[in-house]
C-alpha cells in the first residue's frame, strides 16, 4: 500500500478536475474569469478546512504559468516574509507577470508580520493569494484586507461528495486493484461533513483497516472510524459546531452545557488558548458591563493558560466558563460600539470637533477660539457639568443604552446633579 495519502494522490491537475466550488471556478465563475484574462488581483480564501483552499491556489498558479512562493503562518516569521519578497523581486524580468505568494492560515500573522506584506502587495512584487478559516474582517488587518478581495469557499455538498468519492474509485490505482463495493454513502459523508480531504481520509482508514475488497456502508464506517480518530476534529466542521455551543451556553446562563461543550473540545486536542481567546470575546461581547470584572477574569485566564498548558489549563477555563455563564449579561457595549461605528462609517460630513473641545497649543489657535468655553468638568460639583460634546447636527444623539441595574446604578449620579 502507499504511503502517499489518497488525497494527495487524488489532488486535481487543473481547473477543471476541481470539484465544488463552482461559484468561483464554473465557467462564470469570478476567479475563471481572471485567469482567463491573466489579469490577477490579491485575494484571500475564507472557508471551513478541507474545500480546497491550497489546491485551488495552486491551480490558478499553474494555470497563469506563474512562480509561486509559500509560506505558512504557522512557522513563518517578518523574517521569512522579506526573505521572500526579496526573492520574488529578484525573480522578475523586464515585464514578466508577478508571481504568486501563498499564505495559509494568514489570520495566524500578527498585526507587524501583516503589515510587512503591504509595501510588496502595493508596488505589485507578487499577488497575494491568503487561506484562512477565520473570518477575515477580525483577522487581517484593515490596510492589507483593503487591497485584497475575500472569496468565501464553500463546504462540500452530498452530490459534490458523490463525485469525489466516484472520481477515487475510478482514478486511483491502488483503489482499483483492491476494489471497492459501495452499499451505503450516509455515514461516510456524515463524518466527512462537506470536508474532501476528510472524506478521502477516511477511505484511507478503511483501506487500511481491511485486506481485499473494500466495503462501504454505514455500520462499518462508524465501527471504523470510532476505533481509528476522535468523533471531535478540531480542525473540521464539529469545530464550529461546537465552540458555537459552547458559546452559546454561556450566553444563555447554563453553567453545565458549557462545561460539557469545554470537555468536549479538550477531549478532542483543541488549542487550550483558542479556547481561552473565545472566553475573553464572551466576556467583553455577552456579560459586558453587567459585571465588567468577568473580563479580568477572562483575561487572567488567557495569561494563565499561555503559562501552564495542558493538562492543568483545564482548571481556569473551568473556573472562567462557570464564572462567564453565571455571570448577569449584557451586550450594551458590543450594541454601542457598533451602532457608533454604523453611524461613522454612513456619516460623510466629516463633521469637525466643536471649538471648546479643541486643544490650543498655540497663540493663534487661541485667538482662533480654540478650547474657549470648555467647563473642566473637576471644577464642579461631582466633578461634573453639563455641556454638549458631539459635533453640531449630533447633539443629543444616544448610541449607549444601559440594560443592567449595575449600569443604571453607575450612571444615577448623573443624573442626580442634573436635578440639582
Amino acid at each position: 500500500m502507499s504511503n502517499t495519502p489518497l488525497a494527495e494522490r487524488l489532488r486535481p491537475q487543473s481547473l477543471d478536475d476541481y470539484i465544488g466550488q463552482r461559484h468561483l471556478v464554473g465557467s462564470d465563475g469570478v476567479i475563471r474569469r481572471f485567469v482567463e484574462s491573466g489579469n490577477l488581483p490579491s485575494f484571500i480564501l475564507w472557508g471551513p478546512p478541507g474545500v480546497g483552499k491550497t489546491t485551488l491556489a495552486k491551480l490558478v498558479a499553474l494555470a497563469l504559468g506563474r512562480q509561486m512562493f509559500t509560506l505558512s503562518a504557522i512557522a513563518s516569521g517578518v523574517k521569512e516574509v522579506r526573505e521572500v519578497i526579496e526573492t520574488a523581486k529578484k525573480s522578475r524580468f523586464f515585464s514578466a507577470a508577478a508571481p504568486i505568494l501563498f499564505i495559509d492560515e494568514i489570520h495566524r500573522f500578527n498585526k507587524a508580520q501583516q503589515d510587512s506584506l503591504l509595501g510588496a502587495v502595493e508596488q505589485g512584487v507578487f499577488t497575494l493569494i491568503g487561506a484562512t478559516t477565520e473570518n477575515p474582517s477580525f483577522e487581517v488587518i484593515t490596510p492589507l484586507l483593503s487591497r485584497c478581495q475575500v472569496y468565501v469557499l464553500k463546504a462540500m455538498n452530498d452530490e459534490e461528495l458523490q463525485t469525489l468519492l466516484d472520481r477515487a474509485i475510478s482514478k486511483d490505482t491502488l483503489l482499483r486493484e483492491r476494489g471497492v463495493r459501495v452499499e451505503q454513502t450516509h455515514a461516510l459523508f456524515e463524518f466527512s461533513g462537506g470536508d474532501a480531504r476528510k472524506l478521502l481520509n477516511i477511505l484511507d482508514i478503511l483501506a487500511g483497516a481491511s485486506e481485499g475488497e473494500i466495503v462501504i456502508n454505514d455500520t462499518i464506517v462508524t465501527e471504523c472510524l470510532q476505533q481509528n480518530i476522535a468523533l471531535y476534529d478540531k480542525g473540521g466542521e464539529q469545530h464550529y459546531d461546537i465552540i458555537s455551543a459552547f458559546i452559546k451556553s454561556i450566553r444563555g446562563s447554563d453553567p453545565d452545557a458549557a462545561l460539557y461543550y469545554l470537555a468536549r473540545m479538550l477531549a478532542g486536542g483543541e488549542d487550550v488558548k483558542f479556547i481561552a481567546r473565545r472566553l475573553v470575546i464572551s466576556a467583553s461581547e455577552d456579560v459586558g458591563l453587567a459585571n465588567p470584572n468577568a473580563l479580568l477574569l477572562a483575561n487572567a485566564c488567557f495569561d494563565a493558560v499561555h503559562k501552564l498548558g495542558m493538562p492543568e489549563a483545564r482548571i481556569p477555563l473551568s473556573e472562567a466558563t462557570i464564572y462567564l455563564a453565571t455571570s448577569p449579561k449584557s451586550n450594551s457595549a458590543y450594541l454601542a460600539i457598533n451602532e457608533a461605528l454604523q453611524m461613522v462609517e454612513h456619516d460623510t460630513t466629516n463633521r469637525p470637533v466643536p471649538l471648546h473641545l479643541r486643544n490650543a497649543p498655540t497663540k493663534l489657535m487661541g485667538s482662533l477660539g480654540y478650547g474657549k468655553g470648555y467647563k473642566y468638568a473637576h471644577d464642579y460639583e461631582g466633578n461634573w457639568v453639563e455641556q454638549n460634546f458631539m459635533p453640531e447636527g449630533l447633539e443629543g444623539h444616544t448610541f449607549y443604552t444601559p440594560q443592567h441595574r449595575r449600569e443604571y446604578d453607575a450612571m444615577a449620579w448623573k443624573e442626580a446633579l442634573k436635578k440639582k
